[in-house]
């Protein structure tokens, strides 16, 4: 066989009798690692072992991504055989090996991005050389969705570059680009450019017509020592260590790892691809991996493409940003933007005041200078895109406005009517605003149709959500042109419906209030704090309420014109205690919760002692923690029972990506499936009779375990 093309690849032979296999998946945008390839690719691979004129053979692939990694659709399907799930993998494994032990050349010419099951493809080649370029990333980013390097990676990346960097790699889903993965012995050789990459395989074949893997040669010794050395032995203490306190439990595929590198550099290769396929069975299996490929990867790159645009209405492209208000927010959308192309207006009150929220731009560039991440030249020309104003009528041309002023409902009404007048009455006017209804800040509008929320998180161009608010008679096109905006600046876009705090903002607020009943009931502040953290929030509820400030809060419940909850009015009661009577403002002001010295650490408060007095009847962690979660997660449900969101999965993206809510849970709403409706509720229900009527269930969700649906259920009927 000199030539073969199929669906997933092509094969020829040249005149010097080295073959070339192409990975070009047609069906499919990118190239995946699937049962259905690996069949399609070890078939061929056979077929030019066994042709005695073919001297090795050539991986590549004339796309810019070698291979993305595993195909995720697939593996989040459920197991319905656990056993006939572990023989596909040991089949791709005896496949496989025949190609590593059967002497005859391969090199992985990678042309791209390879990651994941990609990377492992290139571990069954005899030598892995890559192209010399910056944006090629090469790694095993499998733990980030909960899984484990399955198709032979942890069992044989300790073999290249040692356990210690190998369980980096692994352990944090690193992601190393070609002249680092180098160093690191991931790869073997760099080129220059295509031509370069083919010619330096093709000689190194020719060089090489007998070959083995570093994992079959009994001398090989694996770099710092294997497992009963002294090295290793540190190493792998050290590690279990700090996964037990980085994960608490909560990754297994973590564990699953430490497992498989500790087992399986004791024994023969080919039985600790058994052991790794078992734990890759298990961790496929686990429902912390299936949370997490289909919230942390399938919801948010539909969310990332644009999927909640309205599918009827034509794109809609920002050339020209308006940005009224240059604080910290406005400065951060004025970055992402220009940095996205766009032309930026900025305004503020006075030219300075503009000015200075530039210099936030200028500050960011010359810190990815610093790390080599940008030149001079692209910070000049990203400069050049923000305009300074003081002048409202400087915003003339603009194909959308983005109003960051202060949660003040009268002076937003002010700068809306001002901008009105010279905007363009089919373009867009966003408002950045946290809590305040759309509704009610679409009033100063002469076109609400055209009015719509746009909601930012701090610091912008870090979070990656943005949430957008439907007004009541905010338009189809409105909604489109938001995605739009938020796609072209590479954020992450959920919509929702309008409401007093929308989504994000009504339910970390209950976060933070929770901690504080805690806190008033008993609970030592440190205690809470561990807790949080422990279940994986990535900040305790009053550490983050000293981000946002405790003035802020208060401001947020005076300005709510709403009658007040039993519940709201004890937070507020709480607030403010601490802030006019003891003046703990926040981090801001260098006091909240915490004691913020100038050149050190923050720590507790040790007014909070004197202030809530330690009850031992209150300190159950089980307890605790299911208040801490439940509490999100019921505020949760109430907003998508009640509309406020259009479907699960934007709620578990906002929850996760707006304010940390652990991912192996899948999100805020996953979280209730996760534990069990049932459980869920009697926990509620429990919770009424000890803590308060903010803990009452919804109707609709008992009548959901009533009918054993899940959420995702409610939502399908929502839709």
């Amino acid at each position: 066989m000199s030539n073969y093309t199929s669906e997933y690849l092509s094969y020829q032979v040249d005149g010097d009798g080295v073959g070339t296999i192409n990975i070009h998946q047609k069906n499919e945008s990118a190239n995946l690692f699937s049962i259905d390839f690996i069949k399609d690719y070890c078939e061929v691979a056979h077929k030019a072992i066994a042709d005695k004129s073919v001297k090795g053979v050539i991986v590549t692939s004339d796309r810019k991504i070698f291979m993305a990694g595993a195909d995720l659709k697939m593996l989040a399907k459920p197991i319905d055989d656990p056993n006939e799930f572990y023989e596909a993998i040991m089949e791709m494994h005896r496949a496989t090996r025949f190609i590593e032990t059967s002497g005859k050349p391969f090199v992985a010419a990678i042309t791209g991005t390879t990651l994941g099951g990609g990377m492992e493809l290139c571990l069954t080649c005899h030598r892995r050389i890559c192209l010399n370029d910056i944006k090629i990333k090469l790694g095993f980013p499998e733990a980030k969705v909960g899984l484990l390097p399955g198709g032979g990676g942890t069992c044989k990346v300790p073999y290249l570059m040692g356990i210690q960097t190998a369980l980096m790699y692994m352990l944090q889903g690193k992601e190393a680009r070609p002249p680092q993965a180098l160093r690191d012995k991931l790869i073997d050789d760099v080129a220059e450019n295509r031509e370069a990459l083919l010619a330096k395989s093709k000689e190194w074949i020719l060089a090489n017509p007998r070959v083995e893997q570093p994992w079959d040669n009994k001398k090989h010794k694996i770099p710092g020592g294997s497992v009963w050395t002294p090295i290793g032995v540190q190493t792998l203490a050290g590690a279990s260590g700090n996964v037990a306190k980085l994960t608490h439990g909560n990754y297994p595929a973590q564990k699953y790892i430490l497992s498989i590198v500790y087992e399986g550099l004791q024994i023969p290769i080919d039985r600790a691809l058994e052991i790794e396929a078992r734990y890759f069975t298990k961790a496929c299996m686990s429902p912390e991996a299936k949370n997490m490929i289909r919230t942390g990867f399938m919801g948010i790159q539909g969310a990332s493409k644009g999927k909640a645009r309205p599918k009827d209405q034509p794109k809609y492209a920002v050339k020209k940003l308006g940005i009224l208000g240059a604080g910290m927010m406005g400065a951060g959308i004025a970055y992402v933007s220009a940095k996205a192309g766009m032309e930026v207006v900025l305004k503020d009150v006075t030219v300075e005041g503009a000015e200075k929220g530039k210099q936030y731009s200028s500050k960011l560039l010359d810190k990815a200078i610093s790390k080599g991440r940008s030149t001079a030249e692209k910070k000049e020309a990203l400069l050049s895109r923000i305009i300074t104003t003081d002048d409202p009528n400087a915003v003339e041309g603009c194909d959308l406005i983005i109003e960051a002023v202060f949660e003040d409902p009268g002076l937003k009404d002010k700068v809306t009517k001002e901008t009105e007048k010279v905007l363009g009455k089919d373009k867009i006017y966003g408002s950045n605003t946290s809590t305040i209804p759309i509704t009610l800040l679409a009033k100063s509008s002469e076109r609400p149709e055209n009015f719509i929320g746009i909601h930012f998180f701090s610091p912008v161009d870090k979070m990656p959500l943005v949430e957008i608010i439907v007004g009541e008679k905010t338009s189809d096109k409105a909604i489109a042109a938001a995605v739009d905006y938020t796609v072209a600046i590479r954020k992450v876009p959920i919509v929702v419906n309008d409401s007093r705090g929308f989504f994000t903002s009504r339910c970390f607020g209950t976060y933070v209030a929770e901690g504080m009943y805690l806190l008033e009931e008993g609970v030592p502040a440190a205690m809470i704090e561990n807790i949080a953290k422990k279940q994986g929030l990535p900040v305790g509820p009053l550490a983050v309420h000293d981000e946002v400030t405790l003035t802020l809060s208060m401001h947020v419940y005076e300005s709510d014109p709403n009658e007040k909850t039993p519940a709201q009015k004890r937070m507020y009661a709480i607030l403010k205690d601490l802030v006019e009577t003891h003046g703990r403002k926040g981090k801001k002001y260098e006091a909240g919760f915490y004691d913020y010295p100038k050149g050190g650490k923050k720590r507790l408060w040790k007014g909070l002692k004197d202030l809530y007095k330690s009850d031992v009847d209150t300190l159950d962690e089980g307890t605790i923690a299911k208040r801490i979660l439940h509490r999100q997660a019921l505020e949760s449900y109430r907003c998508l029972d009640e509309g406020v969101l259009r479907s699960t999965t934007d709620g578990d993206i906002g929850s996760v990506l707006g304010w940390g809510f652990p991912i192996y849970t899948g999100g805020a709403l996953s979280y209730i499936d996760y534990v069990g409706i049932d459980n869920f509720i009697s926990d509620c229900d429990d919770f009424v009779n000890r803590f308060g009527e903010r803990w009452t269930v919804p109707a609709s969700l008992r009548e959901l375990a009533d009918a054993k649906k899940s959420i995702h259920d409610f939502a399908k009927e929502l839709v």
